[in-house]
């Protein structure tokens, strides 16, 4: 086991080293690659991982908290049973990645790409989806209570179950998805009903 604490690394290649077991508190990785790397069980803690490249990382039983993941790819990573408390994941790529078991508390998703992911009850409440790329996602039985999914693309989204009660809608259209079992407030009803193209006083 090892432990990195505030350093600063760009543009370096970290996948071929074994990483398994680390911890790595309050590090900035700029263009770094761990791509096709060992990460299983790593920690990190309030650290920033920029432009980086996880594509087929083994990420299994991994824990953030409070990091920063801008515009990385995760592409065919390996994200069994990883956790990810209050992290900033905006603009990343998630393509064909395992999610199956992911912890996702709280934090920022927006603009990621998390197509055909399978997030089957998902505790999401309160996450920020907002511009996501949630096409054919599996979210079933997923609780997205008071989530932000403003302007998210939902179409061929699969629902059954999931509850999206108090989650931010605006911009999402609502036409794009099954809605059979869906749970929604009162409000959010009402704007289904408008965009089927009902009158509601």
């Amino acid at each position: 086991m090892f432990q990195y604490s505030s350093q600063h690394y760009e543009g370096v290649d970290f996948g071929a080293q074994d990483l398994r077991f680390g911890e790595l508190i309050s590090c900035t990785f700029d263009h770094c690659t761990f791509a096709n790397g060992s990460l299983e069980e790593i920690t990190s803690e309030n650290c920033r991982f920029i432009n980086c490249n996880f594509r087929g990382a083994l990420l299994n039983g991994s824990i953030h908290k409070e990091s920063a993941f801008e515009n990385c790819n995760f592409s065919g990573a390996n994200l069994f049973v990883a956790k990810f408390d209050a992290c900033k994941m905006t603009g990343s790529d998630f393509t064909n990645a395992n999610m199956d078991g992911i912890t996702i508390a709280g934090g920022d998703w927006s603009y990621t790409n998390l197509r055909n992911s399978r997030l089957v009850r998902q505790d999401l409440r309160g996450v920020k989806f907002y511009e996501a790329d949630l096409l054919g996602a599996n979210l079933e039985k997923a609780d997205l209570r008071d989530s932000d999914l403003t302007g998210a693309s939902l179409a061929k989204a699969k629902l059954a179950g999931t509850d999206i009660r108090g989650a931010q809608l605006k911009g999402v259209d609502l036409k794009a998805f099954e809605v059979k079992g869906l749970r929604m407030d009162r409000e959010q009803a009402v704007m289904l009903a408008i965009a089927y193209g009902a009158k509601v006083d």
